[in-house]
């Protein structure tokens, strides 16, 4: 088989399936797997990319609704761009699980020598509540804990 033929196949393998890994193809057609990565990257020219992870799929109103706020953002801040960083307010959301919080560090004193304590490592439970802080460019403004089943959105 000549290299003209190897670098057909390679290629109709990953036309078929772009998922294809290189280790499969060099099994699949019992060369090596160096001269499969130096056949895809310098014959063929081609990359394997993963997807970029977006934090959140928006629909067409969504981001419509984005563009204006950022617009209405823009335009306090050409404005007055001293004020605007004044009165800017941030606000993030973060997870806080339910555990004891003693470490191995908490030793004891003791008289003589019984036998030492026993502590478990601790695990995180399943117990969580969302905390919400509110911060300006000076302090922490707000900190919130969401009751039970609560979650963030308009009404909250």
């Amino acid at each position: 088989m000549t290299i003209q033929e190897i670098i057909d196949q390679i290629h109709e393998l990953i036309l078929k399936d772009r998922r294809i890994s290189a280790k499969s193809i060099s099994e699949q057609l019992s060369i090596s797997h160096k001269q499969v990565g130096s056949i895809i990257h310098e014959d063929l020219v081609i990359w394997k990319l993963s997807a970029k992870w977006v934090p959140k799929c928006l629909n067409v109103d969504q981001k419509r609704q984005r563009c204006q706020s950022s617009e209405h953002l823009l335009e306090f801040f050409w404005h007055d761009p001293n004020d605007f960083v004044l009165r800017l307010v941030n606000m993030d959301e973060t997870w806080l699980y339910y555990y004891d919080l003693k470490t191995k560090q908490q030793s004891e004193w003791l008289h003589s020598a019984p036998p030492r304590p026993q502590k478990f490592q601790v695990q995180k439970s399943t117990a969580k509540v969302i905390a919400l802080i509110q911060w300006d460019q000076n302090s922490i403004l707000l900190t919130d804990y969401l009751p039970k089943n609560q979650t963030i959105n308009v009404e909250y």
